[in-house]
């Protein structure tokens, strides 16, 4: 197995087209260290909501390579296409801007199961024009939409919103 020095960096990998997949299972084959950013996508099929996780960079992965790893298989390794460069040397990503992705988007929303709130339960709202928004849950409107108390505009105020649109709020430290 590869071994990350502390003088390691992250790096950006073109791969070909529609080729993700394949190049991240065989860079995973050959051990490097690999991330590869992703989303929910939510899309309406039949009338039913369906989701899926998806790239954010579609045809992008990032690898983290130290100084005396062997860079010379990427250039061989199926579905990699290049390693991307600018002024005539491999692009560095620097490791805030991989930590700031990996704690938004590498690891799915949790989901919810309409009996899985408490009354009095903290909700954050994560879409629409609410988000960022945290309130008390108050009660289930059937299997896709909750009551949540919001203190909004100096008042407590009771808000419907899609199960879709609500998360655990998070502890803040």
């Amino acid at each position: 197995m590869l071994t990350t020095t502390q003088a390691s960096n992250w790096y950006l990998l073109q791969c070909k087209p529609r080729q993700d997949e394949r190049a991240k299972i065989n860079l995973l084959r050959q051990n490097y260290v690999i991330f590869c950013p992703q989303i929910v996508s939510q899309r309406w099929i039949h009338g039913s909501p369906h989701q899926s996780l998806e790239p954010l960079f579609p045809g992008y992965l990032f690898i983290q390579l130290g100084r005396d790893d062997n860079w010379a298989p990427l250039r061989s390794t199926r579905g990699v296409s290049r390693i991307v460069d600018f002024n005539h040397g491999p692009a560095m990503v620097p490791d805030d801007v991989i930590e700031h992705l990996q704690e938004r988007c590498y690891k799915p929303p949790e989901i919810l199961a309409p009996h899985s709130f408490k009354p009095g339960e903290k909700l954050q709202i994560t879409r629409g024009p609410l988000s960022t928004l945290e309130g008390i849950f108050l009660s289930m409107l059937g299997d896709e939409r909750v009551m949540i108390l919001l203190h909004f505009l100096n008042r407590e105020q009771p808000v419907r919103i899609p199960l879709t649109d609500i998360e655990r709020a998070r502890l803040h430290l």
